[in-house]
């Protein structure tokens, strides 16, 4: 068995930053089909909102999760690090 006893917080930062941003541009493109193809029921003016709507969010989504997500992965990474001192690392088997 190998422990990792340390982990680069900025790697793991950048990593985790990549994969929430590609979570938040999935979930983007999702309310945008979404609220394109269920626009609500009414006048014009509300569907173009609608629309605008999920295209905004399309745009936001992926650059705010990949923000939190990579803050979340920096605070994260200094924790396991402070608590692998204590405790050790993470017991993994490699071959």
């Amino acid at each position: 068995m190998r422990k990792i006893k340390k982990v680069g917080p900025v790697s793991v930062a950048k990593i985790m930053g990549i994969m929430y941003g590609l979570i938040g541009l999935i979930l983007g493109v999702f309310l945008m089909v979404i609220t394109s193809i269920f626009p609500s029921f009414g006048q014009n003016s509300v569907q173009t909102t609608s629309v605008l709507f999920g295209i905004g969010f399309s745009i936001f989504l992926p650059i705010f999760y990949g923000i939190m997500g990579f803050i979340g992965g920096l605070i994260s990474a200094w924790l396991y690090n402070l608590i692998s001192k204590w405790v050790g690392g993470i017991e993994i088997e490699t071959e």
